[in-house]
């Protein structure tokens, strides 16, 4: 269900150009540019490609009236005039974008807010990539006072010792980086812990 209300949130603003475009190469450019968009929304959406959801669909929801917007204006000057039915068309498209446009930015800041609790973990996509030689032998999940994080126990497949693994992975310091764009401002801050017996590895928000 889900999945198939993120395809009608990203395909929205190419069906609506679609009932607005008038001439044939103003319509397919803009056209095929709002399909690829939302291809690529759709891609975040389904962590095809790695990037803030939340972040990906506000920019979305800005830059496909623009758009549409740019499209408008370029038949205009070559068309003149639209009939009235286009401006009927017109007012409709902009009602519905500009919904999408509001319920996206009252959906994202209410995602803000309830981020700044920090009671979710890191996705594993947050922790580093093993390089050869070493893997992740387990991953969890651990909560406390302070938030959530993401564990994992990393061991070498070459005999290297502890502060070894933990100096390949360059982790010798905890590295932060930023999560998000625009809506979410937490950092992301891998580490590692010699254990004695093993090394793990943590992701957790700054």
């Amino acid at each position: 269900m889900l999945t198939a209300l993120g395809i009608l949130f990203a395909v929205a603003p190419a069906a609506v150009w679609a009932t607005l475009a008038r001439t044939r190469a103003v319509g397919l450019a803009i056209g095929a540019t709002l399909l690829a968009g939302a291809g690529l929304l759709i891609s975040v959406q389904q962590t095809w490609i790695s990037a803030p959801r939340p972040d990906a669909h506000l920019l979305f929801t800005i830059l496909a009236p623009l758009l549409v917007a740019c499209g408008a204006g370029l038949e205009g000057r070559r068309e003149g005039t639209p009939p009235p039915k286009w401006i009927s068309l017109r007012n409709g498209a902009i009602g519905i974008l500009g919904t999408q446009f509001g319920l996206t930015l009252v959906v994202g800041l209410l995602y803000a807010l309830l981020i700044s609790e920090g009671s979710d973990a890191p996705p594993s996509k947050a922790l580093p990539t093993m390089p050869p030689g070493i893997s992740m032998t387990s991953e969890g999940i651990g909560c406390g006072s302070g938030g959530c994080w993401r564990l994992a126990t990393v061991a070498s497949e070459d005999g290297l010792s502890r502060p070894e693994i933990i100096r390949t992975l360059g982790l010798q310091r905890e590295r932060c980086r930023a999560n998000g764009w625009l809506l979410d401002w937490r950092d992301v801050c891998v580490g590692a812990r010699d254990n004695g017996e093993n090394v793990t590895i943590y992701a957790g928000w700054g």
